[in-house]
């Protein structure tokens, strides 16, 4: 059986200023900012939160099918996919639109400007989480409004078990919104940041969260993850990594670590310590879908960690 991915797949322009965006901005003239920078550096990524838990889970050998609604400018990353052996059956092409794209320029101070365009992902509601058979699993993790609240409905009517990822499509919700994803899910999980803003955006401690699904996990960066459960809090501490490179797409390398684990039915602390692992793995590349391993070595790496063997 597969876990169903929802979410967006997208293009990365990554450009690299050599230099601090503040000495070419005047504070007293913002309110007609009209600049250009010169970015030598450039280089463009295959993301989107589907395609890279799509692409970690695969790594872990998994069964990701990611569902998304893609453009015109899709070949290039439908190559990549094939190469990789992730089906594109649940990927929807809509001629007349781009796929989503971020561009993004990072400054020496690791200050950012970022202009994402959704494209394609606004119609994300033209795929159905009914219409794909053989599924046990599944996400909602950032994506088109309509395609989000659309897709939890339809994984909690069919009865599949899914994981809530508001992520940064969080703002696109109103509290009302965001309980009834909570109330539909069977686990939530969001980042330090993101968790602060959901409890006060519905209104609800983690308690209360953690009493309407099996697990709420939040991640916390460089100090690992917290799972809380009806029962426990599990504090699962990092995994170590070699260096850091790009922490881009961490969260999402740990997410399929959560899936990988909750399908083969682990514990909470080896589940959080597969994500953790994933998530160290990732952020010694450049990039979201750049690292390469099979799941032979991911084990190898687990036990040489944590002292035991998956």
């Amino acid at each position: 059986m597969a876990a169903l991915i929802c979410g967006s797949l997208a293009y990365d322009t990554i450009m690299v200023f050599p230099d601090q965006f503040k000495n070419h901005i005047l504070p007293d003239k913002v309110h007609i900012l009209n600049v250009s920078f010169l970015v030598p550096r450039m280089r463009r990524e295959f993301g989107g939160c589907a395609g890279n838990i799509a692409y970690n889970l695969k790594l872990l050998g998994g069964d990701p099918i990611p569902m998304a609604t893609v453009g015109q400018d899709f070949g290039p990353y439908r190559d990549w996919f094939s190469e990789q052996g992730i089906t594109l059956d649940r990927i929807k092409v809509i001629d007349e639109l781009f796929t989503p794209q971020a561009f993004i320029t990072t400054d020496h101070d690791n200050n950012q400007i970022t202009a994402f365009h959704p494209g394609a992902m606004m119609r994300s509601y033209e795929n159905h989480v009914k219409d794909v058979p053989n599924v046990s699993f599944g996400i909602v993790s950032p994506d088109g409004r309509e395609g989000m609240l659309q897709n939890a409905k339809e994984f909690a009517e069919a009865g599949i078990p899914f994981i809530f990822d508001p992520g940064q499509a969080m703002p696109l919700f109103n509290g009302a919104e965001l309980r009834d994803f909570i109330e539909l899910a069977d686990y939530v999980t969001v980042n330090d940041y993101e968790s602060n803003l959901l409890q006060e955006r519905t209104g609800w401690s983690d308690k209360d969260i953690v009493s309407r699904v099996k697990a709420y996990i939040c991640t916390r960066g460089p100090k690992g993850a917290e799972i809380h459960t009806a029962k426990e809090i599990f504090d699962v501490a990092p995994a170590h990594e070699r260096r850091v490179t790009d922490p881009t797409g961490c969260g999402d390398a740990f997410r399929a670590g959560l899936i990988f684990g909750i399908e083969k039915g682990y514990d909470w602390m080896t589940i959080g310590r597969i994500g953790n692992l994933m998530g160290a793995l990732k952020v010694e590349h450049p990039g979201t879908q750049n690292q390469r391993f099979d799941y032979d070595e991911f084990a190898e790496q687990f036990k040489q960690q944590f002292g035991y063997a998956l």
